[in-house]
């Protein structure tokens, strides 16, 4: 089965910079849209920002100007740059993936990683 690993969680001080990358792996599979996700506590989950296979980009208000979403096919692998962090960016981030197996029609949206925690604070 596939599988997607986040990495790149960490504590910084408001206005620092962050990397998140999220590795998909396995065999026999291919990759379409792949977005961030993040909860933070007693919040539901939100979208960040997704990206398509030929990567366009959409984002939240939220994060524009100040989040990158990219990504490397070759690789099977996302990466969300994140500067200006705010304390309200605080939560965990996930990756999700849409993905094809070798017997499936369509691909499925639901490819969750197990999240990275981000923690913005003073």
């Amino acid at each position: 089965q596939v599988q997607l690993v986040e990495s790149g969680g960490g504590l910084v001080q408001p206005g620092d910079s962050l990397r998140l990358s999220c590795v998909a792996s396995g065999s026999g599979f291919r990759v379409y849209a792949m977005a961030w996700f993040r909860q933070a506590p007693g919040k539901r989950r939100e979208l960040v920002a997704s990206i398509t296979t030929d990567s366009v980009a959409n984002y939240e208000d939220s994060v524009k100007g100040r989040f990158t979403i990219s990504r490397d096919n070759a690789k099977n692998t996302m990466y969300l740059q994140m500067s200006s962090l705010k304390p309200e960016d605080t939560a965990v981030y996930y990756c999700n993936a849409a993905i094809q197996g070798p017997y499936d029609t369509i691909p499925s949206n639901d490819y969750w990683g197990q999240g990275t925690q981000v923690t913005v604070s003073s």
